[in-house]
């Protein structure tokens, strides 16, 4: 094997470890994270700081995100891709809970009742969080988790549809609960019995805290590990928004650090007066693409170059007009009922959520503004060149 090749396995195996950082055996892109384990397990130490575990089930790289505030990367169902809900968040948390103590196989009945259980808790009714199985709407939620789980690899369906237990909850599923899978599937620096305090604003800082940097090569090696994390996590690294420390480290280590990240990922490193982001020239490192087919992308389009070419800042209600005038425009290629009164609101909260969450935009008290990579998809004026006359 040639160097080269070696080299395109190894991408292969990060690129696909950056897009599913919880893997399970049985795919090509497993066998060669096993086969180059111990090469991408130092990149990732020494260039970021996250921990690869690998063994013969599972590969796990341990992700430590820089903004804990960052609400645009929801978990979402695996079929209709709509963001989890606070209550879908709390029944995953509690169906953790139970598959921890679960033995090696599972109903999904069983489940549910531990989930109730749990629920139960004085803390949870306290904070007003109310679940039962009488509603399809609450099936729905908890069929929800458990796909999400089947997806994770966390659970693997032996008998039984969760269909059926949608219609009647009499009609169970049979999985089986694979531990080690469970027991990788959180990525925090402690366990969260550790955590004492009841302040929920302050355990997720102390569920991911890492310790703090006591001399100057250490403060350095940290600033790294920030800058790549965010470089490969985020769309784009603005210059404005990060601390003076870490933006004068970036612009003075700008071209090592996404060198680097090139060579072993593939990504291309555009960098503009107002920062840098790692783009990917197969388009396959993103869970949210810009454009995308059909009417939500079109009209996430068109919202993206009107922000683009506008000064200063639009309401919301006027987004929601301008929408009506295109969903109108474009009638004949929009899906039915898009021009409808009502779904504009609709078709701009979709677009504005997948611009905000490519940093495109910010939100703020119902106005938005677009951030500067948004200049990219202004549309320019038209140039008409007279024709030529004929000799």
């Amino acid at each position: 094997m040639t160097d080269a090749d070696v080299q395109a396995e190894r991408r292969r195996a990060t690129r696909a470890l950056l897009a599913s950082p919880l893997m399970t055996s049985g795919s090509e892109e497993f066998r060669l994270v096993r086969k180059h384990a111990g090469e991408l397990a130092a990149w990732f130490t020494q260039e970021t700081g996250w921990r690869l575990v690998v063994d013969a089930e599972t590969a796990r790289l341990y992700k430590s995100p820089v903004r804990l505030d960052d609400a645009t990367r929801p978990a979402r169902a695996p079929r209709t891709r709509v963001p989890f809900t606070r209550r879908r968040y709390v029944l995953l948390c509690l169906a953790l809970a139970v598959l921890e103590r679960a033995d090696a196989q599972i109903t999904l009945g069983r489940l549910a009742d531990g989930v109730l259980t749990g629920a139960g808790d004085p803390v949870l009714v306290a904070a007003g969080t109310e679940f039962r199985m009488d509603r399809r709407e609450e099936r729905s939620d908890l069929v929800a988790v458990v796909r999400l789980l089947l997806d994770r690899g966390v659970l693997h369906r032996v008998a039984g549809d969760e269909e059926a237990y949608l219609s009647e909850a009499s009609n169970d599923v049979l999985y089986d609960v694979r531990r080690r899978v469970l027991a990788a599937l959180l990525a925090a620096t402690r366990g969260p019995s550790t955590v004492e305090t009841a302040a929920p604003d302050q355990r997720l800082p102390l569920l991911t805290c890492e310790v703090m940097p006591d001399t100057e090569e250490l403060r350095l090696r940290a600033l790294r590990h920030r800058l790549t994390r965010r470089l490969l996590d985020d769309p784009v690294v603005y210059y404005a928004e990060l601390p003076e420390n870490e933006r004068t480290y970036l612009v003075s280590q700008r071209h090592a650090i996404t060198r680097r990240i090139t060579e072993l990922t593939g990504l291309v490193a555009e960098m503009r007066a107002e920062g840098i982001a790692m783009v990917d020239p197969d388009d396959e490192l993103t869970d949210l693409r810009m454009p995308e087919q059909g009417t939500d992308g079109h009209a996430t389009l068109l919202v993206a170059a009107h922000l683009a070419t506008a000064q200063g800042t639009r309401t919301e209600p006027q987004l929601v007009e301008l929408v009506r005038q295109l969903a109108v425009q474009h009638r004949s290629y929009w899906r039915k009922g898009a021009a409808e009164p009502a779904a504009a609101a609709e078709l701009l909260a979709q677009a504005l959520d997948r611009l905000a969450a490519l940093d495109l935009v910010t939100r703020e008290g119902g106005t938005v503004t677009a951030k500067p990579a948004l200049v990219r998809y202004a549309l320019a004026a038209p140039t008409i060149r007279k024709a030529r006359s004929r000799s």
